[in-house]
């Protein structure tokens, strides 16, 4: 049985667990990473960073990568599912980073944990490594904690962080609660040249078409115009599948999108029809710690994606964590980590609640049908700047947490 002990062990190398890492070494705390993919390769086709991210991930030195690999979004624009008219649109762009302090981004997701992979490098990056269980070390007066890895290894930290999904190892260990919840809605995801688009107005924009039972999120991801989707249908009623993906009948998605306007039909025929996503959101968690094991991103609150705010969420809770450990390794004491983890979860919950929970409700308004309750949806999307901005003006390390406006 091997045994190292550094500071932190992180669970994943995800998006998180990799921004975690950076964000631990410039505050001169030591980690490593264990993953049990072999190599580095993000599930999913894109993500969407919005200046609540993007301005902690400058302060790690990573601006001008992520610039040069993704694409600035000109406008949000809402339009209607079959004629194709805009509902609503609300500039982007320069104008976002002057209001906000820092760019909205869309990026290969490839391409962004790259950047945070070649950031980090791979001397504390172990692949293919599988956890199997979390458990406290009595062996040792100071305490800490054990990795067991489906190897038959055992490794020790000072702390462990669960980086690992929704679907995590770390959360078995940190809490009994079986919180993670299927919205009832599924989705594809697919990259398709702008170019294979004639039919779709405004490439470079970030977009919502609207329909009864379903809608499509598309964006620019990069400068050679690939435009990521994401459409999202009602059901499978159940999600029976293990994991988050499952596949689709031949056919499935372009026949669910049927009647649309021919820029989306357009869209979901030019890219090989993806596996079905189970959308998974979460009930608020009672506990994100226990002893020396917490929890970050989808592992602690997995949420629908219809803010686009899963990794930007994950990137905050990285930097709130890595600033409250080495704050309380500062500040000195006999239980460090149980001050940081009590700050952290402080600093984190109320948070991560109000956009899980504005995440939700926001599902159902994209799929209403035609008619009076589409049309006042239709007339409050002129305020979304003004009712969404607080979670985008928001930044971890310079302000108090705050909330949506009072209604």
């Amino acid at each position: 049985m091997g045994a190292t002990s550094p500071d932190i062990a992180i669970v994943g190398a995800s998006i998180g667990g990799l921004t975690l890492a950076l964000a631990l070494r410039a505050r001169g705390i030591d980690a490593e990473i264990h993953e049990q993919a072999p190599q580095l390769r993000e599930v999913g086709a894109a993500v969407a960073l919005s200046a609540n991210a993007t301005r902690l991930l400058a302060r790690l030195g990573l601006d001008a990568e992520l610039t040069a690999a993704g694409a600035q979004p000109t406008e949000l624009v809402y339009r209607h599912w079959r004629d194709g008219r805009r509902i609503a649109a609300h500039p982007v762009g320069d104008a976002y980073r002057a209001r906000f302090g820092g760019p909205y981004l869309g990026v290969h997701r490839a391409a962004f944990q790259r950047i945070l992979g070649d950031a980090w490098g791979s001397e504390r990056l172990h692949l293919g490594t599988a956890v199997s269980g979390v458990r406290e070390d009595t062996t040792t007066e100071d305490g800490g904690i054990r990795l067991d890895l489906a190897d038959g290894r055992s490794v020790r930290a000072g702390l462990v962080v669960g980086a690992d999904g929704v679907h995590s190892t770390v959360r078995r260990h940190v809490t009994a609660e079986d919180v993670t919840a299927y919205s009832g809605t599924s989705g594809f995801r697919g990259l398709v040249p702008a170019g294979a688009l004639p039919s779709l107005p405004d490439p470079e924009a970030i977009q919502f078409w609207m329909g009864p039972g379903a809608h499509v999120l598309h964006y620019p991801i990069d400068s050679a115009g690939t435009v990521n989707f994401l459409a999202v249908v009602e059901g499978p009623e159940r999600w029976t599948a293990d994991t988050w993906r499952a596949a689709a009948a031949p056919g499935e998605l372009l026949a669910a999108f049927d009647g649309w306007h021919p820029a989306i039909t357009e869209m979901l025929a030019g890219a090989p029809q993806s596996a079905r996503w189970g959308l998974f959101g979460q009930a608020p968690l009672r506990r994100w710690s226990r002893g020396r094991a917490v929890l970050i991103g989808d592992a602690a609150h997995a949420m629908l994606p219809h803010h686009g705010q899963g990794a930007n969420q994950t990137i905050e809770d990285a930097v709130t964590l890595a600033d409250c450990l080495a704050d309380a390794r500062e500040a000195g004491g006999s239980d460090a980590y149980g001050v940081a983890l009590q700050r952290y979860e402080g600093l984190r919950r109320v948070r991560t609640r109000q956009v899980q929970r504005s995440s939700w409700v926001t599902s159902g308004l994209l799929h209403l049908p035609d008619g009076p309750a589409a049309e006042r949806r239709d007339r409050k999307l002129a305020t979304v700047p003004a009712d969404f901005g607080w979670i985008h003006a928001h930044d971890v390390q310079r302000e108090p947490v705050a909330g949506p406006p009072a209604s």
